[in-house]
């Protein structure tokens, strides 16, 4: 009798409860619920991308009432703003595409979210909403009634108490006692003893292998089965069919050798192969969190930050080595890396870094501060709530909303092979097994079952995401932070790298600075001092330092224009720095040199002239990058250093001077017009527009906090004569990714070959297949960290 299966759950019907609606069939009215919510917002296409593909809504009325408690709800969120709050929900039931298109499509269902994103990986979506319009009890309520339900406990604001999942490793304890105890049951049949105590208990011997078999069967490879029945109701064939049908062949063909007396079957090989492949995926997983573990708390961005000391001295620290309590600095345009409470008077605050919308929040006195945010204005002091999350800034940093739209190249090949491996490998086996069943029964067994278990297109899967990711590890470890793994890839692709000058191929310790003009006083060197506390440009920077100390003055009013200069007030002076055009001075055409001009109160005073200091060994570098690549610098400043780049730089560099941050986009932007692929190397802040223009963005961080959205790497000041090695490294590890893929199919054919003439044991084939996976990822593991090494 044909069965009938609920159009959104793909549960069987039970006839006497069979629901119609819209000439389709339901289970229940939850179901049918769910299909009315989403025709009434033109999101039935929900269904398009896999057969149904939903979970029958559960009844959860008073459940979740708990969330009408605001302290609550203030420990679930991660982000809690005015107009703008932002959580991450755990939905045990993502498992498909339709999944994620519906839940990144809740905006549509309820007024009030604004954007929500799913990380399928971690079987979570992070919901941006408006607490006016709708509230977070309201959104449990909608992804419940959608069949969504997320998982809510203490554990979600308890860091102290996560829960870690140990089922693999139980599922391998299971596995390994009864593989060894079904291997030493086995013994008298491997070696054929005819002993009379032996064949008087042979059939009770064989009774209870086949007992032992069962937990193995049922609960350790339970994965492979639930996994490929979701690909079957998917319509998409993954590599666990071909292995969960090999292990249900030498069940059922096992346990028929045993009811019938034949033999004992091959339960020992079908523990084995199970045992060996749990193992490999294992060691998958163990190398995946070194990786993650080693990126998210070993290697930390190069992020300088002002932390006050007691007696008021400022002290430039690593982002990594603030702590509760500590009081930060934080200035004009920088980022604001931990949550904390606002010590100053009153501030601007920008949070288009972590909800995409660049609006202004005004902060008072007493309020709290939330990471990611960044201060728009005069400099603001703040205390420390919590110490820096790098995982939580990688996640602002990797945001969808920041990143460039990539073709990955290696991933289209891995895609390409996989889709067509399975459907391939099971045709294979079955004209195996139809040929050698003729010839011998048993062995067309065994060649059935090696062929689906050896050939595995894991290693292939496997090879880009390790090779990248300890290529992520020793980079961050070198000081080198790049944003994800798809830089690499793009690195390896630059023909062109253009050069911001100042802060990048000059370095901000070391320079002469003289003053020419009027003798400023020792007032209005306060006021001096005062103003540029709160700047964050290079030449800012160093003015700072190189004026000694003085008293700390209210900065009522603080501006500052990219590419110009700083307007500020301070106790009723008006003060100006900057260049000469901002200043409307034109004495800069005497002396082209790099100036920052002074007026105050309407009077200008003079100017500091910087006697630039280039970074050490830029000449060398600059030679090693001709060889390959079209160089370019590219310059705010006049073209008084011309002559000494010239005789610096190899022949061929393009020198650009006097370009505003809009021109330095656009002259990027006409690179990549005429087919060339453009890295950008500059100082993060003012080069922001450029950084995000350019195919790759890397920014010098040298006691600067330069962490922005725009770019795609962060370079340590330390490291700058490195940049060749950086280069080198993204193309040699793209081919070890090819050599790699190179290596696995390799692996399969010659274990396919002997599969095929039934050559090859299926507990052979069961320890080979994890071996594969180890050997590749020890292949790029070694490769990766030798290639490290080259200069």
């Amino acid at each position: 009798m044909d069965t009938e299966n609920c159009f959104h759950c793909g549960i069987e019907i039970n006839k006497n409860e069979e629901i119609f609606y819209d000439d389709k069939k339901f289970c229940c009215n939850g179901c049918k619920t769910v299909y009315e919510i989403f025709s009434q917002h033109d999101l039935t296409c929900y269904y398009d991308f896999q057969s149904a593909p939903g979970a029958t809504p559960q009844d959860i009325q008073g459940k979740y009432d708990f969330l009408d408690n605001e302290e609550i709800v203030t420990k679930l969120l991660e982000f809690e703003e005015n107009g703008t709050h932002i959580v991450s929900l755990y939905i045990p039931h993502i498992h498909c595409s339709s999944c994620i298109w519906i839940l990144e499509n809740l905006q549509k269902l309820q007024s009030g979210i604004s954007t929500s994103q799913v990380n399928f990986g971690e079987k979570k979506v992070r919901v941006t909403y408006n607490p006016a319009l709708t509230s977070l009890k309201d959104i449990v309520y909608l992804l419940s009634a959608i069949g969504y339900e997320p998982y809510i406990s203490l554990e979600n604001f308890d860091e102290g108490k996560k829960k870690v999942d140990r089922s693999l490793i139980y599922k391998i304890g299971v596995a390994f006692f009864c593989f060894g105890n079904i291997m030493l049951l086995s013994f008298p049949e491997y070696f054929e003893v005819e002993e009379f105590w032996i064949n008087q208990y042979r059939g009770f011997f064989r009774w209870l292998i086949f007992g032992l078999s069962l937990p193995t069967f049922f609960y350790s490879a339970s994965g492979y089965y639930v996994s490929a029945l979701k690909s079957i109701k998917s319509k998409l064939l993954n590599i666990d069919i071909p292995i969960a049908l090999g292990i249900v062949v030498m069940f059922i063909r096992s346990t028929v050798d045993i009811i019938f007396g034949y033999g004992q079957g091959f339960f020992d090989s079908m523990a084995g192969l199970i045992f060996f492949m749990l193992l490999g995926k294992l060691f998958q997983q163990k190398t995946y969190d070194f990786l993650s573990f080693e990126r998210d708390y070993k290697s930390y961005f190069p992020i300088a930050i002002t932390k006050l000391l007691p007696d008021g001295i400022e002290e430039s620290v690593q982002v990594y080595d603030i702590k509760k309590g500590d009081r930060l600095l934080i200035r004009n345009q920088e980022l604001i890396p931990v949550d904390g409470i606002l010590i100053s008077e009153k501030a601007a605050i920008d949070y288009s870094f972590v909800t995409g919308e660049a609006v202004q929040i005004e902060k008072k006195s007493g309020d709290k501060i939330f990471a990611g945010g960044k201060q728009i204005g005069k400099v603001i002091e703040m205390e420390v709530l919590f110490s820096v999350s790098q995982s939580y800034l990688t996640q602002l940093w990797s945001n969808d909303v920041f990143q460039k739209r990539v073709e990955q190249q290696h991933k289209s090949i891995t895609d390409r092979i996989s889709r067509y491996f399975t459907p391939a490998l099971l045709a294979l086996a079955i004209i195996s097994f139809l040929y050698w069943i003729f010839i011998d029964v048993t062995t067309a067994f065994n060649v059935f079952t090696a062929i689906l278990i050896v050939a595995c297109p894991c290693a292939l899967a496997l090879t880009a995401p390790f090779t990248l990711g300890n290529v992520l590890r020793i980079l961050g470890n070198r000081k080198m932070y790049l944003k994800n793994a798809l830089v690499v890839e793009q690195l390896a692709k630059v023909d062109t790298i253009v050069f911001d000058k100042t802060g990048t191929i000059t370095t901000n310790k070391k320079t002469a600075i003289t003053y020419e003009g009027t003798e400023l006083d020792s007032f209005e060197l306060k006021l001096l001092k005062n103003v540029l506390r709160g700047s964050n440009h290079p030449l800012s920077r160093r003015l700072y330092e190189f004026i000694p100390n003085q008293e700390k003055l209210e900065v009522s009013s603080f501006e500052e224009i990219i590419g110009k200069g700083i307007v500020a007030e301070i106790e009723g002076n008006m003060v100006k720095l900057g260049s000469s055009q901002f200043l409307k001075t034109m004495t800069e055409n005497t002396h082209k040199k790099t100036k920052v001009h002074v007026e105050i109160n309407g009077v200008y005073k003079g100017s500091f002239v910087f006697n630039n200091q280039y970074r050490k060994d830029l000449e060398l570098l600059f030679e090693q990058l001709a060889k390959s690549y079209n160089l370019v610098v590219l310059s705010g400043d006049n073209d008084g250093e011309r002559s000494i780049l010239e005789k610096m730089l190899p022949a061929k560099t393009a020198l650009v001077f006097n370009q505003k941050p809009d021109q330095k986009l656009l002259y990027i932007q006409q690179l990549q017009n005429e087919g060339k692929n453009v890295m950008m190397v500059g100082d993060g802040l003012n080069d922001a527009g450029a950084l995000a223009q350019s195919n790759i963005g890397i920014s010098i961080s040298e006691n600067v906090n330069v962490f922005s959205p725009a770019c795609d790497g962060i370079l340590d000041a330390t490291q700058f004569d490195k940049i060749n090695f950086l280069m080198n490294y993204s193309k040699n590890s793209m081919k070890t990714i090819y050599m790699s893929f190179g290596l696995s199919l390799l692996y399969n054919l010659v274990g396919l070959s002997f599969a095929i003439t039934g050559a090859l044991d299926p507990i052979v084939a069961a320890i080979i297949m994890p071996l594969s996976t180890i050997t590749i990822v020890s292949f790029v593991t070694i490769m990766t960290n030798l290639l490290a090494r080259c200069k």
